[in-house]
């Protein structure tokens, strides 16, 4: 009677442990991969770092006039097996961060020597190339360690160029509100 006790114990104690592992499973399935915790004022300092950088770097003649509406917040889905329940439909609790800059009249070969000025740094410092001619002459740098995104383009119909840097997603603290973020301004020094 006594070999039987520890034999019962030892299987509800490897059914409670099933359990847990088969919950913790479909939990995981559910959801997906979580995003990581992120903290909006330390993304758009160094989106705008980066931002800055690239428009040093590319040393356009005279004061340009150049437009942008500073760091803003997109939107991010629902991941794993949860995402078919939401299709379409975005967290409001996860963002993902961006910030573009764009000058218009930019003759092409100042803008080539300008991306070739970026492109150097970039390399030099890390980034992986991940697309090139993405728009009339452009290229797209990822930096490994964060997953920002960096898209140096010219538009020839209009000397477009454009800079975009991007943020991956990331799960926002309570009580974040884009619309009253005072770290999204940039505008050029």
């Amino acid at each position: 009677m006594l070999k039987k006790h520890p034999v019962r114990s030892i299987l509800w104690l490897i059914g409670v442990m099933l359990v847990v592992a088969m919950s913790v499973g479909c939990y995981r399935v559910w959801n997906g991969e979580p995003y990581p915790a992120t903290d909006p004022d330390q993304v758009a300092t160094r989106l705008k770092q980066e931002a800055q950088r690239v428009y040093d770097e590319v040393a356009l003649p005279g004061p340009p006039d150049v437009s942008s509406n500073g760091v803003e917040t997109g939107t991010c889905y629902y991941r794993g097996l949860q995402s078919i329940a939401h299709i379409d439909e975005g967290r409001s609790d996860v963002r993902s961060f961006g910030l573009e800059w764009r000058v218009t009249d930019v003759p092409r070969n100042t803008a080539r020597s300008g991306q070739e000025r970026v492109r150097r740094r970039l390399e030099k410092e890390g980034w992986k190339l991940t697309g090139e001619n993405i728009s009339d002459m452009g290229f797209r740098f990822e930096r490994p360690a964060t997953d920002d995104i960096v898209d140096v383009d010219w538009y020839q119909p209009t000397g477009t160029l454009a800079v975009s840097i991007y943020a991956p997603c990331g799960k926002l603290p309570d009580g974040f509100d884009a619309y009253v973020w005072p770290e999204s301004e940039w505008s050029p020094k």
